[in-house]
Parts: C-alpha cells; sequence; structure tokens
C-alpha cells in the first residue's frame, strides 16, 4: 500500500487549505446569518457549507487518489469506507455552536487517518488567526498569527493541582461527579477542538469527555495531541479508533498529558 507522503511542503498545503476555510467562515461570521437543525439535532450555518466546500475541492485538487469523509458529507456506507487505508477527515467547522454565540471559539479541522489512526492534523482557529498541527515524524506545532511556528508539547510537571478543560456547551452530569472525586484542580472552559489544542500545548493537563463527540470532531485534535506526547484512551482504558463502525460517535475518553495521569483519573471512575 502506498501512502501519502508527509513533507513539509504537503503540511503547509493543507494549513494553507484551512486558512482559506477560516476565511470564507468569517466572511459569514461578519454578516447577520441564520441557521437551520440538521436531523441530528445539531445547527448547521452558510458558514459550514462554505467552508466544506472549500476543503473537498481543493482536497481534491491536492490528492485526488485520497478519499474525503466530511461532517457535511459523511453518508458513506461502512462497507465503501471499510476499504479505505487513507483517508481525509474533515470537519469544516468545529463548534458552529459557538460560532452562533459569536465567542469566537470555532475551528476548522483536517486530519489524514491512516490504517484507523490519525496520522496528521491541522486545526485552524479564525477568529484569533491561530493555526496548529501534529504530524508523524514531525511533533506537533502552533502558529500564532504570521509569526514563526513553535514546537509544543505538553505539560511535565508533577505540580498537585490539574488544570481541567471542559466544553462551554456541553455541560455533563458525568463530569460533576468526576470532578468530586478529583482533589485538587482548575476548570477552564472552551469550545470546540480548541480544548484538545490546549492540552497539546501545555496549557492544561487534561480534556475529560463524558457527552458525545463524533470522528470528525476529535481525529485533528488527537494528531496534535499524540504528537506532543499526551494520548487519547477511552474509559476501558483502549485507543481511540478510525473508521470501524457504522456510527460516526467516539466512546467518552480521557485527552491527557500522559498516560499515568490518564491512569490515575480513569481509577476514580471505577
Amino acid at each position: 500500500m502506498q501512502y501519502q507522503k508527509i513533507t513539509k511542503n504537503f503540511i503547509n498545503q493543507i494549513i494553507n487549505i484551512s486558512l482559506d476555510a477560516g476565511k470564507e467562515i468569517m466572511k459569514i461570521y461578519e454578516t447577520d446569518f441564520g441557521y437551520h437543525i440538521k436531523d441530528d439535532n445539531s445547527p448547521i450555518t452558510k458558514a459550514d457549507k462554505a467552508s466544506h466546500k472549500l476543503i473537498l475541492n481543493r482536497l481534491k485538487e491536492l490528492t485526488p487518489q485520497i478519499p474525503i469523509l466530511s461532517e457535511e458529507d459523511a453518508n458513506i456506507p461502512l462497507n465503501i469506507r471499510s476499504k479505505w487505508h487513507e483517508y481525509w477527515l474533515v470537519d469544516p467547522l468545529d463548534g458552529t455552536k459557538e460560532f452562533i454565540k459569536r465567542n469566537g471559539e470555532f475551528t476548522v479541522n483536517i486530519a489524514l487517518i491512516r490504517d484507523n489512526k490519525p496520522v496528521f492534523g491541522v486545526i485552524y482557529v479564525p477568529a484569533i488567526n491561530e493555526t496548529f498541527w501534529g504530524a508523524i515524524n514531525y511533533g506537533s506545532f502552533h502558529i500564532k498569527g504570521d509569526h514563526k511556528e513553535k514546537k509544543i508539547s505538553v505539560i511535565n510537571t508533577n505540580e498537585s493541582r490539574i488544570k481541567i478543560i471542559t466544553s462551554s456547551s456541553h455541560p455533563s452530569k458525568k463530569l460533576n461527579n468526576f470532578l468530586e472525586k478529583v482533589d485538587n484542580y482548575q476548570i477552564i472552559t472552551k469550545g470546540s477542538s480548541l480544548k484538545l489544542c490546549l492540552v497539546a500545548s501545555g496549557e492544561v493537563n487534561v480534556y475529560p469527555r463524558f457527552g458525545p463527540t463524533s470522528e470528525w470532531d476529535i481525529a485533528a485534535g488527537e494528531a496534535i495531541v499524540n504528537f506532543a506526547g499526551g494520548n487519547i484512551i477511552n474509559l476501558h482504558g483502549k485507543p481511540l479508533t478510525y473508521n470501524l463502525k457504522e456510527s460516526f460517535l467516539n466512546p467518552e475518553f480521557l485527552c491527557a498529558c500522559s498516560n499515568s495521569l490518564n491512569e490515575k483519573l480513569l481509577s476514580l471512575l471505577d
């Protein structure tokens, strides 16, 4: 099986696609936009559709041999996509609820999945013009505006106080029960895949997710976390996998700066 070579030039091309998708999103963000509710009860706006269209067209031009699965074009039967050894997994606007709230906490997510695991991911934050990316054999990086990219890594500390990041829009009774078992912690809230980026960049220790997410919500962020030295496990202690079932829903998970912290927190759920 011949896989796409992940070169620095290739990475920059995907980053540019995410930047251009972000520009399309911001054009609509600055207008008096409306939204509709999809069949799964989640909102969709013109910005989701515009970003989706741009990303698909550009990826097809750049890598016509690689199939694409996007949140806005996910009606592909498992018997077809299960044959894919490599594919793009895209969330053209992650955090549509945050977009509608106009709080700036929304992202463009593009991931390359190889043999059911993300090997490369880009997350662009259009409202603040920041990019996070991570790739196998490279590590993970943060680009602030037009500044030079900086390598990022997870927190490497044994401080007793754990910084926990949680969702801005998805409160959870299970999360509250979990927090009661943690001795000393600080809570930070963010929307969209920014939570994963903040684990990867060392600003927080852990992101526990007890509510629903889909594979396109997490894939790019998981690549960035993994290649920054962190990891994500489900509540049975197993890694996440992609494109192995009919549903795109992820299991609940813990995303932490270290295996040891994940295992410690997992023991609190027993």
